[in-house]
């Protein structure tokens, strides 16, 4: 090993040592939070609010990795959407809550399994999917479909999995399905540069990165009301490629 692979082995040892830590004290804070308002805050505002706090510390205590956002003005605090996003990296959900937006998440149950962290994603009462098992499925459709009536956005990556060469994958229809069934604007967002940051399968430091991330403008339900679903996601996934930087693997 060089000297410089040894020097990002332990800054990302020193890093993970440190969110881990740190998430005691953090969620030990989100517990009261939880405590505190849940009766009067059925959407989880306040708790969802702290958490994106939380998980932005660990992108803004990093100097080599620097955010930067634009079309923040799409993504309305008086809308609800279905957002969907292109993945390459963890680092990608850490991005996504420097937005300061009100969202439901929808990810994989492992997470949900983590100590401190994912006793939190409980807490905030995100969507868990376990892949695969067809009534984890079902309850994923009614938990997003309740948040979506109850005015929370849902968040998505429906390429399933994080891309490891940078490719866009394929999109899965589900969350174009839901939001033709609840006639729900489809925001899309692009996230470039979080690849080189941690990809997939790493968990190394590889240096200094800047993710950009792109709201795009949202697409009216109107526009796809007679769209199938699978028709849908091509269309949408088309758009976020376009964006995608041209740097990235094709």
């Amino acid at each position: 090993m060089t000297v410089r692979s040894i020097f990002n082995r332990l800054v990302a040892i020193g890093y993970i040592a440190f969110v881990f830590l740190s998430s005691a004290l953090f969620f030990l804070t989100a517990l009261v939070i939880w405590l505190g308002t849940r009766l009067f805050d059925q959407r989880l505002r306040f708790l969802h609010r702290f958490t994106c706090l939380w998980a932005s510390l660990y992108v803004w205590i990093f100097p080599p990795w620097s955010v930067t956002v634009s079309g923040k003005e799409n993504f309305r605090t008086d809308e609800n959407y279905v957002i969907v996003s292109n993945h390459q990296s963890l680092v990608d959900i850490l991005v996504v809550f420097t937005l300061f937006r009100h969202f439901k998440w929808v990810s994989k149950a492992e997470l949900f399994n983590i100590p401190l962290i994912g006793w939190n994603m409980y807490l905030n009462d995100y969507v868990r999917l376990e892949r695969g098992r067809n009534h984890s499925v079902k309850k994923m459709y009614q938990a997003c479909e309740q948040h979506l009536q109850q005015g929370s956005s849902i968040y998505l990556f429906p390429e399933g999995t994080r891309s490891e060469s940078g490719r866009l994958r394929e999109f899965k229809e589900g969350a174009f399905a839901l939001a033709k069934r609840q006639q729900t604007p489809i925001l899309p967002i692009v996230i470039n540069g979080s690849r080189t940051a941690l990809p997939k399968n790493s968990l190394n430091f590889h240096g200094e990165t800047n993710i950009q991330v792109t709201i795009l403008p949202p697409i009216d339900p109107k526009n796809f009301v007679d769209t199938p679903a699978n028709e849908l996601a091509k269309q949408v996934r088309s758009i976020i490629e376009n964006k995608l930087d041209s740097a990235q693997p094709a």
